[in-house]
């Protein structure tokens, strides 16, 4: 198994310590973040797009451009890139930009978001949502695999033989499908053989699986080999103790406090509490022994090979702590016990579905 951390750049006072750091000094906390992740050996680090408060995260491509500046190895990916409400042609501008700063090492996630204030920001409503990242993701496709692209769509003026300026370095830029809620995103990955992403962050895991599954079933539709499927999964919220009883008494405060969230009350939780979310839900709260078995158990029922996680909200020395302890007590186990394919390009090997 592979792994990246991500952050949303969320930035809520510590309900333990009382800090609040300033949107400079929040900035910096999330590179530093990602500098440790390559330190750790992690293959990869993701900015999530988000558009209101508590989330500093409005422009990834930024915020991965220095972090690019200060690694060299790891992956770095967009968790998500909100294409519904985007402009392609600025998008292909951009990251593309962003993958010769980063000697190509972007990797492009993209949806629609989840957060619905979004919408009104940039002139669409939220009906339009999966036709509206339908159109663009096509278009931003031939965008990069295309020079005098001629198109004509709804959500932007037409385009006439226009080739966007640089060509991307990646020949190409490797894109996955976010997968949340809808089949919408699943359809649009399987038609063109390209890898998903599930969020698997608020629900219980059934909901999560119908998704994938209909994901493999779409792209033997479409002509391509399911066994060959690549898949990335999410988690809940991350805090590793000795003890379940520990971890439980730690991140509470840290659970509540995100629950108070507008951006939480609108993913309407099925979870009645903190323990219902650790027994029902995807939430690794635990002994490094019960976090093992728990994303064993999600990746027998989604045959993922790759695995984000997030330690957002926590004070900076317990992110340290979390990814430090994650990377010596937990990924060594799973980099053992689940094959992964995903990036061996990198020494020669090629990604299978792309």
């Amino acid at each position: 198994m592979k792994f990246i951390w991500f952050s949303l750049v969320m930035n809520l006072k510590n309900p333990v310590t009382g800090e609040h750091f300033t949107t400079s000094e929040k900035i910096e906390n999330i590179i530093k973040q990602a500098v440790l992740a390559e330190k750790l050996g992690f293959e990869g680090y993701g900015i999530g797009e988000r558009h209101g408060a508590p989330f500093l995260s409005s422009s990834p491509p930024l915020l991965l451009t220095a972090i690019a500046a200060r690694t060299s190895r790891i992956r770095l990916l967009t968790t998500v890139t909100v294409l519904s409400v985007l402009d392609p042609v600025r998008v292909a501008e951009d990251y593309a930009t962003l993958d010769h700063l980063s000697g190509g090492r972007l990797e492009m996630i993209i949806g629609k978001g989840n957060d619905p204030r979004h919408y009104p920001l940039f002139g669409i409503t939220e009906e339009e949502q999966w036709d509206s990242m339908e159109e663009r993701y096509e278009l931003l496709r031939r965008l990069w695999r295309e020079e005098d692209v001629t198109w004509q769509g709804q959500y932007r003026p037409p385009l006439h033989e226009v080739a966007t300026q640089p060509r991307p370095l990646q020949k190409p830029i490797p894109i996955w499908h976010g997968s949340a809620s809808s089949t919408r995103s699943t359809e649009l990955a399987a038609r063109y053989g390209e890898p998903i992403f599930s969020s698997n962050s608020f629900h219980p895991q059934a909901k999560y699986k119908d998704l994938i599954d209909h994901y493999r079933e779409r792209l033997a539709y479409y002509g391509h080999d399911p066994r060959k499927a690549v898949v990335g999964s999410g988690a809940g919220s991350l805090y590793i103790a000795n003890t379940t009883e520990e971890a439980i008494k730690r991140y509470r405060p840290y659970y509540e406090a995100f629950q108070a969230t507008a951006a939480a009350q609108h993913n309407q939780s099925p979870f009645t509490s903190l323990e219902d979310n650790i027994a029902r839900g995807p939430s690794l709260i635990g002994s490094p022994e019960q976090i093992i078995e728990k994303i064993l158990n999600y990746q027998a029922a989604f045959g993922h090979q790759v695995l984000s996680l997030s330690v957002d909200g926590l004070s900076e020395a317990e992110q340290q702590e979390q990814m430090e302890r994650f990377a010596s007590d937990i990924a060594p186990v799973l980099r053992r016990e689940v094959p992964s394919w995903v990036w061996e390009e990198q020494q020669g090997k090629e990604i299978p579905v792309g």
